[in-house]
């Protein structure tokens, strides 16, 4: 858990993040993925000479919100040296950038410390997969002390952003080696798809995990998902099992958004505990991509 420094009001959170942001700020998407990564912030370090660093890893190659992070960072640093840490950052961050979106909003405990090591290996073997089925998922949420709940909780952050083709486009032309759709995707979703992403090694285009509502935080993709319209093979699975799919369609009837966006605050503290470093374990960095 981190340290009894206690909750940064969300006023201060989101006004460096309005402020810090660049011409063309990166989407809200961007900064709860990149806490899903881990809580010591070492997705945001760099590769260092014969070491690949998790922000290069294959999964996280569409990462974006960098340069964000390191603009709130600066601003923190010329106000306040050396007390605030990146992991604290990009806690903070994640959570306002999911207000900003109209999204809820929860506590953040502070007092974390940055972590020293970063690897894009550990990154591939740890994170949750675009393709994975309910039970691989399970597993790996397990893994950091996340149960199913949290797991379909969670996946409703895919209401916000963007993919590129080569993380899903395998549903189109090559599902099961033969060179048919997905059964487990709508036939009319995937025609509009393929419209879009014209090859499985199309990495120029980019679809909506939640088409027409992207921007927003809410409970379309939900809807999306009990429509067979979930844009990720995991998105799809979600329907494989009767408590992923129970809760997919009782937040889908629309009678649920409170519920469903106290269940995610309570998963995002959870998330946001995962791994964490406080006192001596860790170091408080001055620049976020590169050790002291």
């Amino acid at each position: 858990m981190p340290g009894r420094g206690g909750d940064s009001p969300r006023g201060d959170g989101e006004d460096h993040l309005r402020r810090a942001q660049p011409r063309r700020p990166a989407p809200p998407a961007s900064f709860p993925r990149l806490l899903c990564q881990g809580c010591d912030a070492s997705v945001l370090l760099d590769s260092a000479k014969g070491n690949l660093a998790e922000r290069d890893a294959k999964p996280n190659k569409s990462l974006r919100g960098f340069g964000s992070v390191e603009r709130v960072k600066a601003k923190l640093e010329a106000a306040c040296p050396g007390v605030v840490s990146c992991a604290d950052v990009l806690t903070l961050m994640a959570r306002d950038a999911v207000v900003l979106a109209k999204g809820p909003s929860w506590p953040v405990a502070l007092g974390r410390r940055d972590g020293s090591m970063s690897s894009a290996t550990e990154a591939s073997d740890e994170l949750p997969p675009s393709f994975g089925d309910v039970p691989l998922l399970t597993r790996i949420f397990a893994s950091k002390g996340l149960g199913l709940k949290d797991l379909v909780v969670l996946s409703g952050a895919h209401t916000l952003g963007t993919a590129h083709c080569p993380s899903f486009a395998d549903r189109l032309y090559n599902s099961t080696g033969n060179g048919l759709v997905d059964p487990s995707l709508d036939s009319e979703y995937a025609d509009k798809l393929r419209l879009k992403c014209k090859s499985v090694d199309d990495k120029r285009m980019l679809s909506e995990m939640d088409p027409g509502s992207y921007r927003t935080f809410d409970i379309s993709y939900y809807r999306h998902v009990a429509k067979r319209r979930g844009l990720f093979r995991s998105d799809a699975a979600l329907l494989t099992d009767a408590t992923t799919e129970e809760y997919v369609r009782r937040v889908a009837t629309g009678k649920f958004d409170d519920a469903f966006f106290g269940d995610f605050s309570e998963s995002m503290i959870k998330m946001g505990n995962v791994g964490v470093l406080t006192g001596g374990d860790g170091d408080i960095r001055k620049k976020c991509y590169v050790l002291n």
